[in-house]
């Protein structure tokens, strides 16, 4: 395991300022980017809880999405477009790999995106007049990630021409990726503060994500060929949406 890893993650996850040399290499991107997910998760759900205290539900959840937007430079927002591009339309796959390689977004990416958006909000905001669900808006960002980290294990096709794909094909192992997703579900419950009820609905949510992430790589897999760095940030949009969605249906 790469030690360097960390460094390796948030240089291409984050907008953070990393050495140089760090920044050179992908290697360690997705096997710790969980632990880039539960800073940013920290980070965001802060701003969303001072929003709603200061103001109402609904800004914080605006500035949950904001802020994440924000940090992330929009990376993985945008690889959902890409993504809704490629696999919406009736194309053929190199087709579709074309569209997405394109830097311009068309209708379904559009209407994806704002669809998106719109939901994690609405979700959001939901959770935050809960009391107790701003949680949910932590753990997302976490889930998320760990979703995308599914995507390096062996045997996880790339799409043809996906340099970052391929850059970070294999890098995680099963044994890894096991372990975060035990610590994963071990500070969900954390994150409830001793309330067992809300850890078992944030437990499920985070489940219920990660099931969507899977339709979606089956998709692409099936439609593609395989993994593209959109469709890695596709798929930690989709995690996190559904792990909010579920949440505030179970919350509120």
């Amino acid at each position: 395991m790469r030690w360097s890893g960390p460094l390796e993650s948030a240089a291409l996850l984050t907008v953070l300022r990393v050495p140089e040399r760090a920044a050179a290499s992908t290697r360690g991107v997705l096997p710790w980017a969980p632990l880039v997910g539960l800073v940013l998760g920290g980070v965001a759900a802060g701003a969303a809880a001072a929003g709603a205290h200061l103001i109402s539900p609904l800004t914080g959840a605006v500035l949950w999405v904001a802020v994440l937007a924000a940090l992330t430079r929009g990376l993985h927002l945008d690889g959902l477009a890409d993504t809704a591009d490629g696999l919406g339309p009736l194309r053929g796959r190199e087709r579709a790999l074309q569209v997405m390689r394109q830097g311009d977004v068309g209708p379904f990416g559009v209407v994806t995106l704002l669809l998106t958006v719109l939901l994690q909000v609405s979700a959001g905001a939901a959770l935050l007049a809960a009391g107790d669900g701003w949680t949910a808006l932590w753990a997302a960002p976490l889930v998320a990630r760990l979703a995308m980290a599914r995507t390096g294990l062996p045997g996880v096709p790339t799409a043809a021409g996906s340099a970052l794909g391929q850059s970070v094909a294999g890098t995680v192992s099963a044994r890894w990726l096991a372990g975060c997703g035990l610590a994963t579900a071990v500070l969900v419950v954390l994150f409830a503060h001793g309330n067992w009820a809300l850890a078992g609905q944030l437990v499920a949510s985070g489940v219920a994500g990660l099931a969507a992430a899977e339709l979606l790589l089956r998709r692409a897999r099936a439609r593609l060929g395989g993994v593209t760095g959109d469709v890695m940030g596709a798929i930690g949009e989709a995690a996190a949406t559904v792990t909010l969605l579920v949440a505030a249906a179970a919350v509120t």
